[in-house]
């Protein structure tokens, strides 16, 4: 036997009960039991298709939960806006009511004045101009409703103690849309105009309180933009009415719908005249009387009797003689209104005027 033969033979002695043993397993039917493989315990049970049921378990009524939130969310908001709706509606239906006595006697005051023949109106202000044709005399009324602080101011001529100024000229330089003259003055030596005696402007006294005297009376109004006048005999008597602006002249015409006595200087020296009047009504609203008169002889214009008789007639609670004559001067939207009666307009030393 060669070497050769003797390898094969010592392997293959070597393999056979390997051999042997996978022919028999080939043949033999039998079940090998592996041990067990357990992992070692972490406390909670862990499943992903459990935890993955649960979420989405959640997610189902978390989305349920916010759809009726939103549908109970839509609903109220409805509901505020409907709320909403009908609360704006009764106040709006409670303002037109409590509107409507003012208006009434806003468009009863107004009727008998007539038509307006100009007018102007903003925020601040609303501006009537109306005739008047007496039997005895011509005139104009400027129906003034102050809505703000901003709507009316007094002014001195160029702004200045002593300096004077036409109506126009104010009007024109504080680009106003209506004026008219104010208080009475008093020409010094050097040919110097200063107001006559008590005037108030913003609220402070320009040259001191004058008591008064020879029947002068102070008008104007006070912080409330409420018109004020009458005789004062000391400055504690007329801050007590918190004056914010004014000037002096004479006299009283109505107080409280009545008439006043007139002195008998005003009831004849003149006799008639071009007159301007600062008035008021029961809403608080301004009404300024400017009559015509051709000259200083006292043949033209109206009387003050007269103008007392208008003024109750046009439902007109308190009212004041302001400056007249060749003063009485009113200005609407840039023109003269009245004919002055010096034949041109007078510088003087105070304006009312009106604002937009």
């Amino acid at each position: 036997m060669n070497p050769i033969q003797q390898i094969n033979r010592v392997f293959l002695l070597a393999c056979a009960p390997f051999l042997g043993v996978l022919i028999w397993l080939l043949f033999v039917n039998t079940s090998i039991t592996l041990p067990s493989l357990s992992l070692p315990s972490i406390g909670v049970p862990f499943s992903f298709h459990q935890e993955a049921i649960v979420l989405d378990s959640k997610l189902i009524k978390a989305n349920m939960d916010a759809g009726q939130t939103k549908s109970i969310i839509e609903k109220y908001f409805e509901l505020y806006e409907k709320s909403t709706a009908e609360v704006n509606g009764m106040l709006q239906n409670a303002v037109a009511q409590a509107a409507k006595p003012g208006l009434i006697y806003d468009a009863r005051i107004t009727a008998k004045l007539g038509s307006p023949v100009q007018q102007a109106s903003s925020g601040n202000i609303d501006l009537k101009l109306f005739t008047l044709s007496e039997s005895n005399y011509k005139g104009y009324a400027l129906k003034v409703n102050l809505k703000s602080d901003k709507a009316i101011k007094l002014v001195l001529g160029n702004d200045k103690m002593g300096s004077s100024e036409t109506t126009l000229s104010a009007v024109q330089r504080y680009g106003a849309v209506a004026g008219v003259n104010a208080g009475g003055f008093a020409d010094d030596s050097k040919g110097k105009r200063y107001p006559l005696d008590t005037t108030v402007m913003n609220g402070k006294y320009l040259n001191g309180f004058f008591p008064s005297r020879n029947d002068t009376i102070f008008i104007g109004l006070n912080k409330d933009r409420k018109l004020i006048g009458g005789k004062f005999n000391s400055q504690a008597e007329l801050d007590k009415l918190n004056p914010w602006m004014g000037s002096t002249f004479v006299p009283t015409l109505l107080k409280n719908g009545s008439k006043t006595a007139i002195p008998y200087q005003w009831q004849s020296s003149p006799a008639r005249a071009a007159r301007t009047v600062m008035a008021n009504y029961k809403n608080d609203q301004l009404l300024f009387i400017v009559t015509d008169g051709y000259d200083e002889s006292g043949n033209s214009g109206a009387t003050l009797a007269e103008l007392q008789d208008k003024l109750q007639q046009l439902g007109i609670v308190d009212a004041y003689n302001l400056d007249g004559g060749g003063s009485s001067t009113l200005i609407m939207n840039g023109s003269v209104i009245n004919r002055p009666s010096d034949g041109k307009l007078r510088p003087l030393a105070t304006h009312f005027l009106f604002f937009k």
